[in-house]
């Protein structure tokens, strides 16, 4: 048993607003700058939706993850052959219009224009080149709040049912923030011909050395959520570094920081690295099972044990017991991994939202359990949608997160108005009352201290091997990738 400890975001879709306060933290900190226009290291997405680059989740064409044949995982794209033909062109990378051509707005112009006889306007012009833009074409959120949009949610490669798009009545929409998941099993680490990319040991954290960064771009192709990108003016590849100088210190990221929702929940897991490529060779609808069964019970004195052997301090043991992310991710089986079929162990996870009742006139009007809240089935957002996102096609999964959370809501209004709670409703959900309580306050009512469980690093109590960097296991370790 190899026990390492990851930082991990979990990110409550049935609280986000779509306020877009993370991204615009993220991107006052880290990519104000010349050449980082277009670099949106968080982003929250409309679904069903094309996303940020537009269609990132189609890997027929951008081929980025893992691939399992055999026993043995490759890259979908990319090997020994492939990176000495493509060292100096990537053709499966997203062009700038998959992005968006950054642009700012003349505002000089409104106090140097000269007499005319028409009212001078603040014209767009590009952040790369300086040329006006006559038509803006796109945006980092052109498709804000258009799920219904024929135009973007029917390409939205999750969708089973392209005609809920054409039914006013079966629309829907949530929100999908994003950050670079930080995987226990990188892509873009293993692509990279000039070992740039490297899996921090103390925290998991996936970096870019700037230094030794040469821009060959395979990173970019890689990574399948497309969270890698390309900085124009320094030729050197950027992504999002879970705001390390803030949570060495304790603190936060900067996105769940400045969250209007209090969505995002950040905490320590550990896992086994020994079992990690073993998980990835189930096949797409088994993968969330294999993922809980690589994360380990931080209570458990063998657990504990070779963690310290491999450096892991007292304070991140006791982090990971306090662990909000623990519990929503493997105590409670609420939180799911953000397309597990692309095989790079995503540490961001996500609770699925509890989507608005279909409303569909019948005989009885019986769509809602318990009289009040909807059932799993009668949901606006499709199970078999949720599940593409979430799961690698289960639905079961996704079901018994959604029934939890249903649960949840009948046991704590019946508490609240001083009524009996409906026999069996935590049971079914595998829930007990104590249970019941604990998630309750984690989802509505936790402070920031129970929502963030971050321990500082004391790197003067860590042996020196920890500090360089891992993720050397499995096929990264095989290709003599930075360990």
């Amino acid at each position: 048993m190899d026990v390492r400890a990851q930082l991990v975001m979990v990110f409550n879709l049935d609280k986000c607003i779509g306020c877009h306060a993370c991204s615009i933290s993220c991107k006052n900190i880290w990519t104000d700058r010349r050449g980082a226009e277009y670099m949106w290291w968080n982003n929250v997405e409309s679904k069903p939706g094309v996303g940020y680059p537009k269609g990132w989740e189609d890997q027929g064409t951008y081929k980025g993850g893992w691939v399992a044949g055999g026993n043995r995982l490759r890259l979908r794209a990319l090997g020994k052959v492939p990176t000495l033909l493509n060292l100096f062109f990537q053709p499966n990378l997203p062009k700038l219009t998959d992005y968006y051509e950054p642009f700012d707005f003349d505002y000089g112009n409104l106090y140097g224009a000269g007499d005319a006889d028409d009212q001078p306007v603040a014209g767009a012009f590009s952040q790369i080149s300086g040329r006006k833009i006559e038509s803006i074409q796109g945006g980092p959120n052109w498709d804000d709040d258009l799920s219904g949009s024929r135009l973007y949610a029917a390409n939205d490669v999750n969708l089973e049912d392209r005609g809920i798009v054409e039914d006013y009545g079966r629309m829907f929409l949530q929100y999908l923030p994003r950050i670079c998941n930080h995987c226990l099993h990188p892509a873009c680490v293993a692509s990279c011909p000039s070992r740039a990319i490297y899996k921090r040991g103390e925290d998991g954290i996936v970096l870019v050395d700037q230094n030794v960064c040469k821009g060959w771009r395979f990173c970019t192709t890689a990574c399948p959520y497309k969270k890698v990108y390309f900085n124009w003016d320094s030729g050197k590849a950027e992504k999002c570094i879970f705001c390390f100088p803030r949570t060495e210190t304790g603190q936060c990221n900067a996105c769940a920081h400045s969250c209007v929702g209090r969505i995002r929940y950040v905490g320590v897991l550990l896992y086994d690295t020994e079992r990690v490529e073993q998980a990835l060779l189930e096949p797409d609808d088994r993968l969330v099972e294999a993922h809980r069964a690589v994360i380990l019970d931080p209570r458990d004195p063998a657990v504990r044990e070779a963690a310290r052997k491999n450096g892991v301090s007292a304070q991140w043991l006791d982090a990971a017991v306090n662990s909000p992310a623990y519990a929503l991710v493997k105590e409670f089986g609420l939180a799911l991994p953000l397309h597990p079929e692309f095989r790079t162990f995503p540490m961001a996870y996500y609770i699925p939202s509890l989507s608005p009742v279909l409303s569909v006139e019948g005989e009885s009007h019986e769509l809602m359990e318990h009289g009040l809240f909807p059932e799993v089935d009668s949901m606006r957002a499709p199970l078999s949608y949720l599940a593409s996102l979430l799961s690698g096609g289960n639905r079961d999964v996704v079901a018994a997160a959604l029934a939890r959370l249903i649960a949840l809501r009948v046991f704590t209004r019946a508490k609240n108005l001083d009524q009996p709670v409906p026999g069996g409703v935590l049971e079914r959900a595998g829930l007990d009352e104590a249970a019941a309580v604990r998630l309750y306050r984690l989802l509505t009512i936790g402070g920031y201290g129970e929502r963030n469980v971050i321990p500082a690093q004391q790197r003067e109590e860590q042996d020196p091997h920890v500090r360089k960097g891992a993720g050397g296991f499995g096929i990264l370790k095989k290709a003599g990738r930075r360990k």
